[in-house]
């Protein structure tokens, strides 16, 4: 299929053929949540920590006497029904990550990609490199391209300075390398920018 090539200035500079086997697959929710809760199970730090009765601080004496008080018996004042005691089956440090099988997480990568030249919300631009790094000067020209809302940039190898620096201050953008193509960034953004190069990168990673 072909794709138009612009630049940052929402002019048409040539075109481009995108494989079908990349940028043309059917939805798949399936496999996008799948991918997504993988994503975002390995974000979490996994750092909830509670203490049990052998970890709260305090006296190994029996409180008082076993009988003959009229109270009901007690062996410590750490165990789990005394204030400040030891928590029963409490959360305890561990990770949430989960395994994927590699071709899941291509197919998902592929079906997102998809996903947003289906929608029309895919937009591959000649080069970022003309950017300049002022904030401003980006948000008008993706204003002019008609993507000010939420858009994710995923450039070549490495992301262009200047467009780094330009896109700091903007909270509706982000921007990625072509390594760092990922289907919950993908997701989470409304429209997407791909350059030539990145293009390229992920039609090599993904076939």
């Amino acid at each position: 299929m072909k794709c138009p090539v612009k630049d940052l200035n929402d002019k048409v500079v040539g075109e481009i053929e995108l494989s079908s086997d990349v940028f043309g697959l059917p939805a798949r929710k399936d496999i996008l949540s799948r991918v997504v809760n993988w994503q975002l199970a390995k974000k979490r730090s996994g750092n909830h920590q509670t203490k049990g009765i052998s970890q709260v601080s305090g006296s190994t004496r029996k409180p008082f006497r076993q009988k003959g008080t009229g109270r009901a018996r007690q062996g410590s004042i750490r165990q789990p029904q005394q204030r400040g005691g030891g928590i029963v089956f409490g959360p305890q440090t561990r990770s949430h990550a989960f395994s994927l099988t590699k071709k899941v997480r291509k197919l998902g990568l592929k079906t997102a990609l998809s996903g947003k030249q289906a929608s029309g919300k895919l937009i591959i631009v000649e080069s970022l490199k003309e950017a300049k790094s002022k904030a401003k000067d980006l948000s008008d020209k993706l204003s002019k391209m008609g993507v000010l809302s939420s858009v994710l940039i995923i450039d070549g190898e490495k992301v262009d300075e200047n467009l780094s620096r330009a896109t700091s201050n903007l909270t509706h953008v982000d921007v990625l390398p072509q390594q760092g193509a990922n289907v919950y960034s993908i997701l989470r953004r409304e429209n997407l920018i791909l350059t030539k190069d990145a293009v390229h990168h992920l039609e090599a990673r993904l076939k």
